[in-house]
């Protein structure tokens, strides 16, 4: 599955640049007074500024990479030919850390702003992948949902199942993602996004190749610029990606479809022979920090489980967003992807691969 945090193009190159190999091995050059910490993370899913701060208020330099996909960052995790303090996988890959011993338990004494901050609700929804809540620490979350341009459709756009409605042939643009394209089948058949029932996920295949001629194209960041430039009427998209659209084209409206969807936790975790654990501690209680938080939140627009931020947000529209902070109570079939081991994996991705050759 790919999960681009890319929301708006920022300057962002003089701040955080790519590392080099040499600055990734902790070159005494790059520690700062206190040393360093060594953080991996999605593209464009941190204000920079919150670094700099980070940095001036601890004395402690950070190293900052980025990767594009889960799928990207595990292999170069589990090699350790980098020695990382710090990552934010997503919910299913975190489980596939944790079942391979390459986290360390976090100590919540060490790191007292998660304690304080994060919504409960939000460590109930990580036990799906961190059963005890020894793992990880939330730090963005958000649905799968349907965007659609309303002066581009006939009526509202409510379920799944309008995404195979003809009289939209060539104004849809669905997720190329394998684990999102198929969880957009699977809950209109009404099965788990976690199936691993073959006659399911037969089903599911042959109608994703049904839906093909009616598609304009599988996308994954294009969605959202697509989207605001009423190039399509109809597209799957994460929620954050919606707030902004919604900002460039009030014509926009994003909805949770009634047959469920996928809620998703990023969350940071410490990797288990991480050479520098109490700094990374002392990045993540940063992190947790309310005011902080809102930085982070104002910067990738993707939903914060920091409740103390949330109530720092002075624009009423953003607090009270059903987009940015939905009533997950009132929504049924939502689920939170899970690892489904090597063999899981690959049974998607050879379906996968006959729905996009047909």
């Amino acid at each position: 599955m790919k999960k681009h945090r890319m929301t708006h193009i920022r300057q962002t190159a003089a701040v955080l640049v790519l590392l080099t190999s040499a600055a990734l091995c902790g070159c005494a050059s790059d520690k700062g007074v206190n040393g360093q910490v060594i953080v991996y993370n999605w593209g464009e899913y941190i204000d920079p500024e919150t670094i700099r701060m980070f940095e001036e208020e601890s004395g402690i330099k950070v190293i900052y990479d980025e990767f594009e996909t889960n799928e990207s960052m595990y292999p170069k995790v589990e090699s350790g030919a980098v020695a990382y303090d710090i990552a934010c996988p997503s919910d299913y890959m975190i489980s596939r850390m944790i079942q391979n011993g390459m986290l360390s338990e976090i100590d919540y004494d060490k790191i007292p702003n998660a304690k304080k901050n994060i919504g409960a609700q939000y460590y109930e929804q990580s036990r799906g992948f961190d059963p005890e809540n020894k793992y990880a620490v939330p730090y963005c979350w958000g649905t799968v949902g349907i965007l659609y341009n309303k002066t581009m459709v006939e009526e509202p756009i409510t379920r799944w199942a309008q995404l195979w409605d003809e009289k939209y042939a060539d104004n849809i643009l669905m997720q190329d993602s394998v684990r999102d394209a198929f969880m957009v089948a699977e809950k209109r058949n009404g099965y788990s996004m976690n199936t691993l029932d073959a006659e399911e996920l037969e089903a599911s295949k042959n109608l994703l190749i049904s839906q093909k001629p009616l598609v304009q194209a599988y996308v994954v960041d294009q969605v959202r610029d697509k989207m605001i430039g009423g190039e399509a009427a109809i597209g799957v998209i994460y929620s954050g990606e919606a707030i902004y659209t919604q900002k460039e084209n009030p014509d926009l409206v994003y909805v949770i479809p009634e047959e469920g969807t996928n809620v998703w936790i990023d969350s940071w975790v410490i990797l288990k022979n991480a050479p520098n654990k109490e700094n990374a501690e002392k990045f993540i209680d940063f992190m947790c920090r309310e005011d902080i938080a809102l930085m982070n939140f104002e910067y990738i627009t993707y939903s914060t489980p920091n409740v103390a931020a949330r109530e720092l947000i002075e624009e009423e529209d953003i607090k009270n967003s059903e987009i940015a902070f939905p009533d997950l109570s009132q929504y049924d079939n939502l689920e939170t992807y899970v690892y489904l081991g090597e063999d899981g994996d690959y049974l998607y991705n050879e379906l996968w691969k006959e729905v996009k050759a047909y």
